[in-house]
């Protein structure tokens, strides 16, 4: 690991003295590439650096404690020496795993009403909400490209982009299925229901990033439904993309113009493309285990949100937070933080 290390830092060093030649902005989109593997180096080579200063810390302290003066102080100097450098082998061990090449794109999002009807519905909206909530607090913003809803205020389903750097290192852990209890408003008699939701994440792709042959792709239109001004159901403005190869279909109603929709429904596709591709690779790759805490298939069960107790469950780390208002309102950072060290933790097992 130290040659590693030792690797990462003569990359940033030269990195760092080519950051100031005159030319290095000659080629804005270089420079920006090279800018970005900086910042992903710099808490390395920081972590590198202090590792070491604790190290010669421990050795200086040692020569010292021959001087029967100084010799309660260098122990206590080394043993302070010495917890640092643990702590920051093991900081530095977790640091030095693979990144997920994803982890700064913004994501799209697709949550729809799953086992329980209208309650389904309003559940999804709740996520909708939740998610939303979330991105506003993060500084994010949150772009509808396909939103249907019922009667009642729930959602069948609801299509959306969060736009943020590093959105997808966050939200990647969603994915999965959601079950809510709780005593509905259409419920007379006051029994608590079980019901679902199902939540899609998916980092954002651009066109560029897979490759989708014109031919392969049938376009409809159609008038958009639902709130949205006086264009709606005026002109055919929503698009419809049928991406025949794999029965793909994607579809955007939220822009006034079919043009805006049918860029909207590109990115889509390209996304939900993207993770046809990966997904038959770790097929492939039989020896590779899915983590459980990772990005998760859409029919796994993920979480509860029990309403009568106030409490959330994330099954796939056993935690328990009994706080329900504030997750709903967006306050999820505790949940994600504790399913990314789960990740690192079980990552950082498979590599050793």
């Amino acid at each position: 690991m130290l040659d590693k290390l030792q690797a990462v830092e003569h990359r940033f060093e030269e990195i760092c003295a080519r950051s100031e030649q005159p030319d290095f902005y000659a080629d804005p989109k270089k420079a920006a590439a090279i800018l970005r593997e900086r910042n992903d180096l710099e808490p390395i080579v920081e972590a590198f650096r202090a590792y070491r200063n604790a190290q010669q810390e421990m050795l200086d302290a040692q020569e010292l404690m021959s001087d029967p003066e100084m010799k309660e102080l260098c122990q206590q100097t080394y043993q302070e020496a010495k917890q640092a450098k643990e702590d920051l082998y093991a900081q530095l061990q977790i640091l030095l795993l693979p990144k997920d090449p994803n982890d700064d794109k913004s994501v799209i999002v697709e949550i729809r009403g799953g086992v329980g009807g209208e309650e389904s519905a309003l559940f999804a909206h709740s996520l909708f909400r939740m998610y939303s909530m979330y991105a506003a607090k993060m500084g994010w913003s949150v772009e509808l490209m396909n939103y249907n809803d019922t009667e009642l205020g729930g959602v069948k389903e609801a299509d959306f982009v969060i736009n943020g750097r590093g959105a997808y290192s966050r939200l990647k852990y969603e994915s999965g299925v959601h079950r809510v209890q709780r005593v509905p408003e259409t419920e007379s008699g006051g029994r608590v229901h079980t019901s679902t939701a199902t939540v899609a994440v998916l980092p954002e792709m651009e066109e560029v990033d897979v490759q989708i042959n014109p031919a392969d792709i049938e376009m409809q239109v159609y008038r958009a439904s639902g709130a949205g001004g006086q264009h709606v159901n005026k002109t055919s403005s929503a698009v419809r993309l049928i991406h025949k190869p794999s029965g793909i279909v994607v579809a955007c109603q939220e822009e006034r113009s079919q043009l805006q929709n049918r860029e909207k429904c590109m990115r889509m596709l390209a996304s939900k493309l993207y993770e046809i591709e990966q997904e038959r690779i770790e097929s492939e790759h039989t020896g590779m285990r899915r983590s459980q805490v990772g990005t998760g298939m859409r029919n796994e069960r993920i979480r509860t949100y029990n309403f009568p107790q106030g409490r959330v469950t994330d099954h796939r780390i056993g935690l328990t937070l009994y706080k329900i208002d504030q997750v709903m309102d967006g306050d999820i950072d505790e949940i994600i933080d504790a399913l990314a060290t789960a990740d690192q933790a079980e990552k950082l097992k498979s590599s050793q």
